[in-house]
């Protein structure tokens, strides 16, 4: 199976900086696992369109999905 890559917004890197720096290794952690499975058992969609959210402990972490079609070649 293909795994997803992952972009941020340049704010992630300033909402992390004030939490504890276990938090941000979990977290990132969790943002991590994304890649292989974009919506794991407890993710919760959002809207109509491809947005999602885990929890890490006491955080939400809000996303979106972007599936993009595999070329190859026959």
């Amino acid at each position: 199976m293909a795994s997803y890559r992952l972009e941020f917004k340049r704010s992630v890197a300033k909402d992390l900086r004030g939490l504890p720096k276990e938090d941000v290794r979990r977290i990132l952690k969790r943002i991590e696992a994304l890649r292989e499975d974009p919506r794991p058992p407890g993710c919760e969609k959002l809207s109509a369109s491809e947005r999602y959210r885990v929890r890490q402990g006491a955080y939400r972490v809000p996303y979106e999905i972007h599936d993009e079609p595999l070329l190859g070649w026959s």
